[in-house]
């Protein structure tokens, strides 16, 4: 028997609702996920397909279509089991209605939206595991750290800091028992969360490209936001920009918690998200030969050196 063809797949579910496929193109290919774009007469359908360890993506893109529909792209049709999913356009993202430039009051609002949603996923958080999800709660990230210590490729590639890193693990655990002892319970946490991955609809904005995702804390997703912002806004590292796009994300908080609290907290987070960054790229390369680690590997041991330096705020 023939395996079922991804671009066939996408075919059938668009013809059974009456829309003709006219071409399939495949713009992006990279070791976790494929992903064609179909020109329709329906407009343009992107089909992606999740690889390695990224599969949980499809089942993902499905449940927050249910739970948060106004700030995802719901998915046309969804095979959770090989990892695809089918989409309509999204729109134009953040980065592309900007020009690629930086206004920081259109990264407060988007922050502050974030924020909400994270905030609204927070009683869902068995659903999120149950689609699979990668399970980072804070409790669980000394032992992640342990397992990134030890692994045979990391320790090859940082034989020089293996002692540095050794001694960060205090470190990691004083972190991670305090994001527990917080009360702010763990969440959908995007982990990739910048303009490129943001769609403007009016004055709103939605979310996609979730295959970095997972259960944590939720103030880690500041990690890549605030080094990205640091670099499209040419500022660096600790700049007060960065402080106001950090507290503008917090305000859907500080009802609840102290100020001096919840930076602390972030802190904490931005630490151990260096681990989940690290095991992002360990999922996505599970069945990389040689070549493409050596293209890619360095976003598993180079997140985890991150460990090593200061966060940028």
């Amino acid at each position: 028997m023939n395996e079922l063809r991804p671009e066939d797949w996408a075919t059938t579910e668009l013809t059974a609702r009456g829309i003709s496929v006219h071409e399939v193109t495949w713009p992006h290919r990279y070791p976790w996920s494929q992903v064609a774009k179909i020109t329709t007469g329906a407009g343009d359908m992107w089909l992606k397909l999740n690889l390695a360890d990224t599969a949980y993506e499809a089942g993902l893109l499905r449940l927050l279509g249910t739970l948060v529909p106004a700030h995802v792209v719901v998915p046309l049709a969804v095979d959770a089991g090989r990892g695809w999913s089918l989409s309509p356009d999204g729109g134009v993202t953040l980065r592309a209605h900007e020009d690629g430039k930086f206004r920081i009051e259109v990264w407060e609002r988007m922050l502050g939206e974030y924020a909400d949603i994270q905030r609204s996923l927070t009683p869902h958080v068995a659903d999120l595991l149950a689609v699979g999800t990668p399970d980072l709660r804070p409790q669980r990230l000394p032992e992640w750290f342990d397992l990134l210590l030890n692994d045979p490729f990391v320790r090859a590639n940082v034989a020089d800091q293996v002692d540095a890193l050794t001694a960060m693990r205090p470190v990691v655990q004083r972190a991670a028992e305090d994001l527990v002892a917080s009360g702010i319970g763990p969440t959908l946490q995007h982990d990739d969360l910048h303009d490129a991955n943001v769609l403007v609809r009016g004055d709103k904005h939605a979310f996609f490209d979730w295959g970095d995702a997972s259960v944590a804390h939720p103030f880690g997703t500041l990690l890549v936001t605030l080094r990205v912002a640091a670099r499209k806004a040419e500022v660096e590292e600790g700049d007060p920009l960065l402080v106001r796009l950090r507290d503008a994300y917090l305000e859907a908080w500080t009802g609840e918690h102290a100020r001096t609290d919840l930076v602390r907290w972030v802190d904490a987070a931005l630490t151990v998200t260096k681990i989940s960054r690290a095991l992002s790229y360990r999922r996505s390369l599970r069945d990389a030969d040689e070549k493409l680690l050596s293209e890619y590997g360095e976003g598993v041991w180079g997140w985890f050196t991150e460990l090593l330096e200061p966060n940028p705020i």
